[in-house]
């Protein structure tokens, strides 16, 4: 299918509400419930083709084909590794998930989280599956990924060594939901290895399709633990880790028992009385179910002997399970980052929860057309996707004394991890928020142009641009309509987003594009109006027939523009000489005749001369950024999708256009205009076509 046409379906698909959680897309089109039939019909236990138990769904460096490390691995099920395997044990608790020899301790933090939430859970872990009843060796989990829940099926063979299963396991032995859980991730990911490295908000926001917040600890909100008690309650996830400042202290352990550059998760804050005065106290569980904190508060510290028995049963504490409380005073001085993630509208039911407003999009970043770089580089800055949010109503806030419009964004990358087998990882990226002008106010097509963005400041921006998954940031503005434009640092830099608003009150959010339009004047001359020079000329180059044929102007234009020096060509081809023939070929002879010549001639010498204008630094071809001005100058209006479809068929590597791919690109355009033209009889935008009108419309 090609890349339009599955687009077309996509949106389609999204239309009917599938990508829901309610309806997840089956991806790969793997469908659960046909492939175990199909298995208990034929007696055999399920094996996925698509995510083979083979080194390569392992790793590419590390743990690749070649590594010294994946020797002697072999791939079994858990009923080879159990005499009584079970999916899930008295309910999935955060003991279930124990790190093995994968980098992956971000997830399983974020794992360890997602099991103190039923509701989440039961979402990523759909119910019913066992090692008994409807057994078929195949399980399936679900996953939100950039805009749309994913129903993701694999089968049980689990990478081993020496007995003993290699990455994440339960320290309840015969429990496999968390090894089984932790592979579907791997598929979606395209192996093990690209789960290495990361941080827990990635997995809260696939496990939730929640927005995620950071918290810098050396500088905390004076509220900060009455958000993490408030989020707690309401289900969210969190995450906390300690910085590393050099390679060597990464999973360093501290004299106290905390590990450094380690994704630890946020499970519990509360307050106990102690020694008279009430003590502010965080429960933190490590992923590898041990090495826990040794300081006050730990679990078999004095501070627990002083306080009273209700309490001490409240928060009852076990030894060396990974979990442990510590005082916030002592959280603060010895973690650095806290994360939480923000549940979307869909994943509360409890009505009595105030919940987000939930607004999102996609876009693309493509080198040439959309991908023009951060504020630095305003040539190109413009051109980058934008949106625009509406904020009308105020918060409901009687506590806090600044009034305004209280809202998140998120810009996430897409698919970055699965391109790591081809060398490439995150781009840096960030983005900015700008008021709209007041003579633009309430216009949806309209893409604004770089005058605006040199003569206006942004009204803010995220913190930084970074290279991770997602940028996200917090902003109390004034109600009003802003400007969102989302960005890689450098220009030219491919990709795919998703940009995200959790705002307070419900918005408004669009994306800002021009419409479709052509707007030039036809050109409407009759044989009176060609002057005698012109005619002599033409019955001179179109011979005996009186009409010039797709190789005669192929001749002809070739020889007219190879002495010129200011524009750059390797000359028209046979293909672009039919293109200009189909657009001006009233009589279907495949031939110019005099007056179609003549207004093609005139067609030549305008864009000519936008060609000559718009090469501003006369290297006599086009860079990409000056093909979009002059396809503007020329009457074509064109989206962003029709941008990038411009230059990736029109330019050359470095993004160059000479003379020819110009004049066979507008020409081409203005084809595609005047047969819509023609079939939108009604003028409704829309047309209809069999299939003998589609191939000669796309045959042209």
């Amino acid at each position: 299918m090609s890349g339009i046409a599955q687009k077309l379906q996509q949106n389609r698909a999204r239309a009917q509400g599938i990508g829901t959680n309610a309806q997840a897309v089956k991806y790969l089109g793997q469908d659960f419930e046909t492939l175990r039939q199909n298995c208990l019909d034929c007696g055999q236990l399920f094996q996925d083709e698509s995510f083979e138990a083979i080194p390569s769904s392992l790793g590419f460096n590390e743990l690749g084909p070649n590594s010294y490390k994946v020797r002697g691995i072999t791939w079994k099920r858990p009923t080879e590794l159990s005499s009584c395997p079970q999916f899930i044990v008295g309910g999935a608790t955060r003991t279930d998930i124990c790190q093995g020899a994968l980098g992956d301790c971000w997830l399983l933090a974020a794992i360890a989280s997602l099991t103190l939430n039923d509701q989440v859970l039961a979402r990523v872990v759909p119910p019913g599956q066992s090692f008994e009843d409807q057994y078929a060796g195949i399980f399936h989990f679900q996953f939100w990924q950039f805009g749309e829940w994913v129903d993701v099926v694999i089968d049980d063979r689990l990478p081993t060594k020496d007995g003993e299963l290699l990455f994440v396991h339960s320290a309840e032995g015969s429990e496999f939901w968390s090894a089984l859980l932790e592979k579907a991730y791997a598929k979606v990911n395209g192996c093990y290895e690209a789960l290495s490295g990361g941080s827990t908000t990635e997995g809260f926001e696939d496990f939730t399709g929640g927005i995620a917040e950071a918290h810098e600890l050396s500088s905390p909100s004076p509220h900060l633990f009455k958000i993490i008690q408030k989020a707690l309650g309401k289900g969210s996830l969190l995450g906390c880790s300690i910085n590393i400042t050099s390679a060597a202290d990464s999973e360093a352990i501290t004299s106290r028992k905390l590990v450094k550059g380690h994704a630890y998760s946020v499970t519990g804050a509360d307050e106990v009385e102690y020694d008279g005065d009430m003590v502010k106290l965080i429960r933190i569980r490590n992923p590898w179910g041990q090495v826990e904190w040794t300081g006050p508060w730990s679990d078999d510290s004095m501070q627990w002997r002083q306080v009273s028995d209700d309490d001490r049963e409240r928060l009852s504490h076990r030894s060396e399970d990974g979990e442990f409380w510590m005082s916030f005073s002592d959280f603060l001085r010895q973690y650095s980052r806290l994360e939480i993630c923000n549940l979307s509208p869909d994943a509360l039911t409890d009505d009595d929860v105030n919940k987000w407003a939930l607004s999102k999009f996609e876009g693309t970043w493509r080198r040439g057309s959309t991908a023009g770089g951060c504020r630095n580089y305003p040539d190109t800055f413009w051109t980058n996707p934008q949106f625009v949010i509406k904020l009308d109503e105020e918060d409901d806030d009687p506590d806090d004394d600044e009034a305004g419009c209280s809202f998140l964004v998120g810009l996430i990358q897409k698919n970055r991890r699965r391109l790591r087998k081809d060398g490439q990882d995150m781009n840096t990226v960030g983005f900015a928020i700008y008021e709209v002008p007041e003579e633009a106010s309430g216009q949806r097509n309209v893409h604004l142009n770089r005058s605006f963005f040199l003569r206006n400041a942004s009204a803010a921006r995220s913190e930084t641009f970074i290279n991770l998954r997602e940028v996200c940031s917090r902003f109390c503005l004034p109600p009003g309509e802003y400007l969102i434009l989302p960005s890689t640092f450098q220009p030219h830099e491919n990709g795919d987003f998703v940009v995200r608003v959790f705002s307070e009150k419900q918005a408004d959010f669009q994306e800002l594009d021009d419409p479709v339009e052509y707007n030039a004047k036809e050109e409407e001359i009759d044989e009176d109006d060609v002057d005698q020079r012109f005619r002599s000329l033409f019955e001179q180059l179109a011979g005996q027939d009186c009409e010039i044929s797709a190789f005669e102007l192929r001749r002809i234009l070739n020889k007219v523009i190879t002495g010129r020096g200011d524009i750059s060509t390797d000359g028209f081809t046979l293909q672009t000489c039919r293109n200009m023939i189909n657009l001006l070929d009233k009589d279907g002879t495949g031939k110019l005749g005099l007056v179609e010549f003549k207004i093609l001639w005139m067609k030549i010498e305008k864009y000519l001369n936008i060609y000559r204008e718009k090469d501003v630094d006369q290297s006599g071809t086009m860079n990409s950024m000056e093909m979009r001005v002059a396809v503007e100058e020329a009457g074509f209006s064109l989206n962003n999708a029709l941008h990038q479809v411009l230059v990736a068929r029109y330019s050359e590597p470095e993004l160059t256009i000479d003379f020819d791919n110009f004049i066979s690109c507008l020409i081409r355009l203005e084809s595609m205009f005047n047969t819509f033209k023609a079939l939108d009889t009604n003028e409704e935008g829309e047309v209809e076509f069999n299939i003998m009108q589609w191939i000669n419309v796309t045959l042209l």
